[in-house]
């Protein structure tokens, strides 16, 4: 029976070992902003003391009972009621133990609730809508959609902005995990301390889709970022052929009233896609941008996403393969 059990519990471990990765996409150990560096190092400090108290108590816990275990021939052992030292030490040494973990803790949530502007802070508004993320810099006049562009080494500061329910902005690399409220504004201040790219998810239940809530954050060297507000301030180039009958569809159908496309429509309650194909994915992450996906999503959302804003069109094939088109001409 022993064998057997031995190689359930290696197993058991070898399968809880498989499923853990240090550097995951979504890792909350692996910070890449300075904000994500004291929060992480919060959770260190925490960590190794409740490792030290889980010694304490184990070493302590197997020497008394090595101890006093029961052996032939040896009576009970005398009984002591009340040791001051034992007592004193069981008092003190858990308070010394809060007021190392306090201190840093509470430098953190100062560091992190900061009302003060970094010199030379790029703003952005972050939106969350049910179910996807809007992301305005109002200072370089772009807005995007579910893909936030940062520059590596620069200050952000994202004021979070809830127009509709409550939802919650959490990118654990970058280690911003903050409540999107309406009528309330919250911020995030951060400095990205590498380029790549990082998965992000709405923490707060807020409906049918909040699974499908993700977000991607691209944080990108200073010259790159600026090539790529440049692209995002360029007006999309006049389509042709196919997609210039998609335009025309787009422009008679009710997409203008749901969504913002520079030059032909000024719709604020789905994404804007001014630049929809130049983005890597679409839907908030959860589809690649390409012509069998889109036409897919057009032809039905509620469907592939449950409880989508954006409703059936009842578009025939050819009409959903025009305005697939003509999204994907805007670059």
């Amino acid at each position: 029976m022993v064998r057997p059990a031995l190689g359930v519990l290696v197993l058991a471990v070898a399968l809880g070992l498989a499923g853990c990765a240090w550097d995951g996409p979504m890792s909350t150990v692996a910070p890449r902003s300075d904000v994500a560096r004291a929060i992480h190092g919060v959770y260190a400090i925490i960590t190794w003391a409740t490792v030290g108290i889980a010694l304490v108590v184990f070493v302590g816990l197997g020497w008394v009972l090595w101890r006093y275990r029961a052996r032939p021939g040896v009576g009970p052992v005398s009984q002591t009621r009340g040791h001051s030292l034992l007592e004193i030490a069981w008092t003190v040494a858990p308070a010394l133990v809060l007021l190392v973990i306090a201190i840093p803790t509470i430098q953190v949530i100062f560091r992190t609730q900061g009302a003060a502007m970094p010199p030379n802070a790029l703003e952005v508004t972050v939106r969350g809508w049910q179910w996807w993320w809007e992301f305005r810099y109002p200072a370089l006049d772009v807005v995007t959609a579910n893909e936030l562009h940062l520059p590596r080494g620069r200050a952000v500061v994202l004021n979070l902005e809830g127009p509709d329910v409550i939802h919650s902005f959490w990118v654990p690399q970058l280690g911003g995990k903050r409540d999107v409220i309406p009528g309330r504004l919250n911020r995030i201040t951060l400095v990205p301390e590498q380029s790549g790219e990082y998965w992000g998810q709405c923490a707060e239940f807020c409906g049918t889709s909040h699974a499908n809530m993700g977000l991607r954050v691209v944080v990108e060297e200073p010259e790159a970022f600026e090539r790529w507000v440049a692209a995002q301030r360029t007006p999309p180039a006049e389509p042709s052929g196919l997609a210039a009958e998609g335009q025309a569809l787009y422009a008679r159908s009710a997409c203008v009233g749901c969504h913002a496309i520079r030059g032909v429509s000024a719709g604020v309650i789905g994404p804007d896609l001014t630049h929809f194909a130049s983005r890597d994915l679409f839907g908030a992450g959860m589809w690649p941008v390409t012509e069998e996906r889109v036409i897919a999503w057009l032809k039905d959302p509620p469907r592939l996403k449950p409880g989508a804003k954006m409703p059936n069109l009842n578009l025939t094939d050819a009409e959903a393969r025009a305005l697939t088109a003509y999204l994907l001409s805007l670059e």
